[in-house]
C-alpha cells in the first residue's frame, strides 16, 4: 500500500529560541552545577555529576516544546561533552529505565540517553491497559513499578512517566534527553563510546541497547532480522504470511473501487496480487498506531482534523460500515470498528487505528524518514477518528458514539493531549547464538539461563491485507497462547562474542518474529533491563566479556533482587475445596 507522508517540518527558528531560552532562570540554576561539572572534565576525572543527574531526570529537558514530532533540530552541544560511566544504556524504554536504575543500586555508575524528552516508552505515553500476561510471573522492578503505580492496569500514562523519572531521581540516575545516536565507536569487538548527534560522547565499559528499533546493536554491526521469518526457519507453525482469523472483516466486503470491477482498481489500503504461501517469509512490520488515551468530550480537547485529511483514505472504512448499516458495532474488540473507551484505546478489527503498511520501513529508517512515517500515522489515525466522528456517510448514531471523547489536558500537555510517542511494536531483532522462538513460547523447548519469564499470548497484529476470492481479507494477525509463563534465554540478551563483546539487548532480543510477539510486553522489557544490567556489572567486575558471565552466579543475584526465573504452577494454583465426607 502506497501512503502519503505528509511531513510538518520544525521552525527555523529553534536554535535560537534554544539560545534564548538557556539565558532563562532555570538554567540559571544549573550554572553552578554545569561549572562544576566542566572542571571535572579539564581534570580528566570524566564523571557525571549526581546532582545534575537528579535534575535532569526529575525535571525532563529544558528545550522548547517541539510539539508533536519524532525528530526535530536541537541544538549542538556547545561545548561537547564526553562522560565516563560504568554503563551507557540507550533507550528510554522500561528496559532502559529498569537497567540504568539496576546499574546504580549495584554501585555502578551510569547514564541513560533518551532520543526525544520523556522516559517510560510506550507505558508512559498511552498504554495502560497493560499486557499482564501471567501477572505472578512478574518480578523485579517491573513488580516494583506496578505496585507504586497503585494499580498493575488502567492506570494514567503521565503518573507512569513521574514514578519512572522518580526512580531515576532516587538512583541518581542521569538522563540525557534529546540525544539522538550518531555512530557507536569500537576497538575490535568492544564498543568504546557512543556519539550523538549533539555532539556530546558518552564512553562506558558495558552498553545496553533498550530502544525499539535496535538502534544502537545495528550501528555496533550486530546480526540482526526485520520482518517475518518463514515457518521453515525454525520449524515454526505460526510464524510468516497468514490470512487472518481473527480482527477479520465481519462480513464479505467488496474490494474494488467499483463494486464488483475489477478493473477499477484497488480501494486504498489493499495490496496488489493474489495471496501468497502461509508461512512464507517476508521484511514485513505488524501494524503500529498511537495509544491514544481519551477523555470525555466536555473535558477535554476536541479530537483534531489533521492538516493534510483526506477523506479518500478512509474509503475502505466507508465501504466496511456502509455494507451492513445495521451491523452490531460494539466498539470494542469483538466487533470494533475501534476500540474506543475513556482511558487507553486500541486498534480492533481489519481497517482501524493500526495503519496497515504504514510501518514497513521504520525500523530501517533514518531520523528524518521516521519522521515523514510519524507525520504519517499522525495524519492517518487523527483523520479515521475527524472522519468517524464527522463523516456523513457514517450512520449518525456511531458519528454521536465517536463525538461523546476527547483528548486530555492533564496528559501529553506538549502534544495536545495526543500521545507523544509511537507504538512501535517491532522493530529490528538481533540474531545471536540462541534464537528464542514459538518452541520457548509453548514449552516444548525450555531455556535454562533464564533471565526472566514472558506469559502473553504470542501476538501480531495485521500486516497486509489482500484480495481473497473477490473479497477483501486481513493478513498477519496471529493470537496464539502461550500455556504456561517460560524463561527467556539470558544468551538472547547478548550478541555472539565475535560481533560485541559488552553489549546486552534489553528490548530487541533474540527472537522469531512469532516469539517475540510473545516477550514484547512492557513490563518484560523491564525485567530483561534490570537482568541485563546485573549481568553488565557482572562482567565489569569481573573484566569478561558478558557472554562470559557465569550464569549460576547471574541466577543468584536475579533471585535475591525478586526476579522470578522459574514457574511454580502450584504457587498460584487455589487450594482444592476438602472432599465431602460420607454421612449416613
Amino acid at each position: 500500500m502506497q501512503s502519503r507522508n505528509p511531513f510538518t517540518t520544525h521552525g527555523d527558528n529553534l536554535v535560537e529560541m534554544y539560545r534564548r531560552s538557556r539565558r532563562s532562570l532555570l538554567l540559571m540554576k544549573f550554572a553552578a552545577l554545569n561549572l562544576h561539572f566542566t572542571a571535572l572534565l579539564a581534570l580528566g576525572l570524566g564523571l557525571v555529576t549526581h546532582h545534575l543527574g537528579r535534575a535532569l531526570a526529575a525535571e525532563g529537558p529544558a528545550t522548547p516544546n517541539p510539539g508533536l514530532h519524532y525528530y526535530y533540530e536541537v541544538p549542538k552541544a556547545n561545548p561537547p561533552l564526553t562522560v565516563k560511566v560504568d554503563l551507557c544504556v540507550y533507550g528510554g524504554t522500561p528496559a532502559g529505565i529498569g537497567a540504568a536504575v539496576q546499574a546504580k543500586r549495584l554501585g555502578k555508575t551510569a547514564a541513560l540517553a533518551v532520543f526525544r524528552r520523556h522516559v517510560g516508552g510506550l507505558t508512559s505515553s498511552g498504554l495502560t491497559a497493560v499486557d499482564l500476561g501471567k501477572k505472578e510471573s512478574i518480578g523485579g522492578m517491573a513488580k516494583e513499578f506496578l505496585s507504586k503505580m497503585g494499580k498493575w492496569s488502567g492506570f494514567r500514562s503521565g503518573d507512569a512517566e513521574k514514578v519512572f523519572r522518580q526512580m531515576l531521581k532516587d538512583a541518581e540516575v542521569p538522563v540525557y534527553y534529546e540525544h539522538r545516536l550518531e555512530k557507536v565507536e569500537k576497538d575490535g569487538n568492544r564498543i568504546t563510546a557512543l556519539v550523538f548527534e549533539n555532539g556530546n560522547r558518552i564512553e562506558a565499559k558495558m552498553f545496553v541497547d533498550a530502544t525499539y528499533e535496535g538502534d544502537l546493536f545495528a550501528r555496533a554491526g550486530v546480526s540482526f532480522h526485520v520482518g517475518r521469518e518463514a515457518n521453515a526457519v525454525y520449524n515454526e507453525t505460526v510464524n510468516g504470511y497468514f490470512v487472518a482469523d481473527k480482527h477479520q472483516f465481519r462480513f464479505p466486503v467488496d474490494p474494488y473501487v467499483k463494486k464488483g470491477d475489477p478493473s477499477s482498481g484497488l480501494l486504498p489500503g489493499i495490496n496488489d496480487g493474489p495471496p501468497r504461501e502461509t508461512g512464507s517469509g517476508d521484511p514485513w512490520i505488524q501494524a503500529y498506531n498511537f495509544r491514544m488515551w481519551l477523555t470525555r468530550a466536555e473535558e477535554g480537547h476536541p479530537l483534531p482534523k489533521p492538516a493534510n485529511y483526506n477523506r479518500g483514505d478512509y474509503a475502505l472504512l466507508e465501504r466496511y460500515i456502509t455494507t451492513r448499516p445495521d451491523f452490531d458495532w460494539d466498539w470494542k474488540y469483538r466487533h470494533g470498528p475501534v476500540k474506543l473507551n475513556l482511558g487507553d484505546c486500541n486498534s480492533a478489527g481489519p481497517i482501524s487505528t493500526d495503519f496497515i503498511g504504514g510501518s514497513y520501513r521504520w525500523p530501517e529508517a533514518d531520523y528524518a524518514e521516521r519522521e515523514k512515517i510519524f507525520q504519517a500515522h499522525i495524519t492517518y489515525q487523527q483523520g479515521m477518528m475527524w472522519f468517524l466522528a464527522s463523516d456523513e456517510a457514517i450512520p449518525q448514531h456511531l458519528r454521536d458514539f465517536v463525538k461523546k471523547f476527547g483528548l486530555p489536558k492533564d496528559q501529553f500537555e506538549e502534544t495536545g493531549g495526543w500521545p507523544h510517542e509511537l507504538y512501535v511494536r517491532e522493530g529490528r531483532r538481533m540474531i545471536s547464538d540462541y534464537v528464542m522462538t514459538e518452541h520457548n513460547c509453548t514449552g516444548k523447548v525450555v531455556a535454562k539461563d533464564s533471565v526472566g519469564l514472558a506469559s502473553y499470548t504470542m501476538d501480531s497484529h495485521h500486516t497486509s491485507r489482500v484480495v481473497v476470492d473477490g473479497k477483501v481479507m486481513a493478513e498477519g494477525n496471529v493470537e496464539k497462547k502461550t500455556p504456561a509463563p517460560y524463561p527467556v534465554s539470558y544468551r538472547s540478551l547478548v550478541p555472539k562474542e565475535s560481533e560485541c563483546a559488552n553489549l546486552l539487548i534489553g528490548v530487541c532480543v533474540s527472537s522469531s518474529h512469532i516469539a517475540y510477539g510473545s516477550i514484547r510486553m512492557e513490563p518484560v522489557f523491564m525485567i530483561l533491563g534490570q537482568s541485563a544490567a546485573t549481568a553488565a556489572t557482572m562482567a565489569i567486575d569481573a573484566n569478561i566479556p558478558v557472554q562470559q558471565v557465569e550464569y549460576p552466579k547471574l541466577r543468584k543475584a536475579l533471585l535475591e533482587q525478586g526476579q522470578i526465573l522459574d514457574w511454580k504452577p502450584e504457587a498460584t494454583a487455589k487450594p482444592k475445596k476438602p472432599a465431602k465426607k460420607e454421612t449416613l
